[in-house]
């Protein structure tokens, strides 16, 4: 069964992302970001060429041709994923096919509409039983 995780209060939420994915591909875990448009994929691609600051965190597009061999890729809907590890999710819907990622990663920022969104997709999940872990970011935990 998944593994589901809220990381709530993120000032940045693609900073967090990149911190996320990093930290996964540190562990050894492929990683899938799904991505709500083109403008965030393009922005998460560039800002990944720069975090961490000291490393390299490999990643392209889900529809690259290197896609099957990168470790971190960025997917928008209709793109089909390519392994069953890690999924972090920037969309404001659940994405379909969450279930068959070990773990999904939620990234809730602070504004309202975010917010909502993540408490629809929140009851979502605990209503079919999935196990949910909250991380609050303002409190470091």
């Amino acid at each position: 069964m998944t593994q589901i995780d809220f990381y709530l209060q993120a000032t940045d939420r693609l900073q967090v992302a990149c911190r996320l994915v990093a930290k996964a591909y540190s562990a050894k875990n492929r990683v899938l970001v799904y991505s709500p448009d083109d403008a965030t994929a393009r922005a998460l691609d560039r800002l990944l060429w720069t975090t961490p600051a000291i490393g390299f965190v490999p990643h392209c597009m889900a529809h690259d041709p290197l896609a099957a061999e990168t470790p971190i890729l960025i997917a928008r809907a209709g793109d089909t994923p390519g392994h069953d590890d890690v999924l972090l999710n920037l969309h404001h819907e659940w994405p379909p096919f969450f279930t068959r990622f070990q773990r999904l990663l939620e990234i809730v920022g602070p504004d309202e509409d975010d917010k909502s969104a993540a408490r629809a997709r929140f009851r979502a999940y605990r209503d079919r039983g999935f196990p949910i872990r909250t991380h609050d970011l303002a409190s470091g935990e």
